[in-house]
C-alpha cells in the first residue's frame, strides 16, 4: 500500500511515553483527610485506680490470726507452778497418779477403768471388756512392782487447761523381793491427765525405764 502508515501508539521518541491526555491536574493543597469525629474530641476518661488497702487489711488480719494461734499453743509448766494450767496442778496431778498406781497395786479394777475410760465411765453401759482390761493391767503391774510411790512431778505439758501430759518420778520396789528392807529404785513414767469436774483422771500410763521393768 502506497503512502505513509497512520500514526500508532508508542510512535514517539524511544524511551519516552506518550504525553498524558488532557490538561495537567493541580496537586491538592491539604492532602490530609478531614477528621471523622466532628468538632473537638472529648477529654480522655481516666481509668479507675485499683485500691490496695483491702489487700493490706487482709494481710494484717492474717498476721493477727497467726499471732493468736501461736499464743494459745500448748505451753510447758514446771512442777513448782502450783496454779498454772487451770484445773490441773502439780498437787492434783500427783494425787491422781498415786490413786491410779495404788488401784493397780491392789487390783481395784473399777477405779482403774474409771481412770482409763477418761471421763466416759459413767456413760458406758457395757463395762465387762473395760473391767477385764483393767484386770490385765493390774496383773502386769503387780508382776513388775511390789510398791510404787510418786515422789515428784517433773514437768507438765498442757494442750488445754484441762488436759496435760505429765512426766513424773516414783520410787518402786521389785515384785517378789525377799530382802529386808526391799530395794527401791527411782524410775520415770508418763501419764496423760484429764480434769473433769472435781476429778483428775489418768487416761494412760507409760513406764519410761527399760531393763528388768
Amino acid at each position: 500500500m502506497a503512502g505513509p502508515y497512520p500514526p500508532q501508539y508508542g510512535a514517539g521518541p524511544v524511551g519516552h511515553p506518550p504525553p498524558y491526555p488532557g490538561p495537567p491536574q493541580p496537586y491538592p493543597e491539604n492532602p490530609i483527610a478531614p477528621p471523622i469525629y466532628p468538632g473537638t474530641l472529648p477529654p480522655p476518661v481516666p481509668y479507675p485506680t485499683r485500691k490496695k488497702w483491702p489487700w493490706v487489711l487482709g494481710a494484717l488480719l492474717a498476721v493477727a490470726a497467726l499471732a493468736a494461734a501461736v499464743t494459745v499453743t500448748a505451753y510447758v509448766v514446771h512442777s513448782d507452778d502450783q496454779k498454772a494450767g487451770g484445773s490441773i496442778t502439780a498437787a492434783s496431778a500427783k494425787s491422781a497418779i498415786q490413786d491410779y498406781l495404788s488401784a493397780l497395786q491392789r487390783g481395784d479394777v473399777e477405779t482403774i477403768a474409771r481412770h482409763t475410760l477418761c471421763g466416759l465411765f459413767d456413760a458406758v453401759k457395757e463395762r465387762r471388756s473395760d473391767l477385764a482390761l483393767a484386770d490385765l493391767s493390774s496383773d502386769a503391774f503387780r508382776k513388775q512392782f511390789g510398791k510404787a510411790d510418786v515422789t515428784s512431778i517433773d514437768k507438765m505439758v498442757f494442750s488445754s487447761p484441762n488436759q496435760a501430759q505429765v512426766l513424773f518420778s516414783m520410787d518402786v520396789t521389785p515384785a517378789g523381793s525377799r530382802t529386808q528392807p526391799p530395794p527401791t529404785k527411782e524410775v520415770q513414767a508418763v501419764a496423760q491427765l484429764l480434769a473433769q469436774g472435781n476429778d483428775v483422771l489418768v487416761c494412760s500410763y507409760l513406764l519410761r525405764t527399760a531393763g528388768q521393768y
